[in-house]
């Protein structure tokens, strides 16, 4: 998949599950993966920049398994923001995909 498509749309299927249920970052990249595959360190830097944007938070939760795990979870504005770009999203994914069918 064109690495343009990806990044664009990493905000969005990242905010998607995470306001599906709060997400530790490997369970995050892991459940992208399903979909799309996305390169090593560009999930990590993204969640930093939302959690400084103040659209998410985190929080340490032990593991049974090794280190405490950071979770992530929406603000108030992180689901405003999630809402408002998904929207964005469908309006121009129905747009881009009118198009390419008069263009056909």
């Amino acid at each position: 998949m064109n690495a343009q498509f990806k990044k664009g749309s990493l905000e969005l299927c990242a905010l998607s599950f995470i306001n599906q249920e709060e997400q530790y970052g490997y369970q995050l990249a892991q459940n992208i993966g399903k979909y799309i595959d996305i390169a090593d360190g560009t999930l990590y830097p993204l969640l930093r920049r939302l959690v400084k944007d103040g659209h998410v938070d985190t929080y340490f939760m032990e593991s049974t398994g090794g280190p405490a795990r950071k979770y992530y979870t929406l603000t108030a504005s992180g689901e405003k923001h999630f809402k408002s770009i998904k929207e964005e999203w469908k309006t121009y994914t129905k747009a881009v995909n009118q198009l390419l069918e008069e263009t056909d």
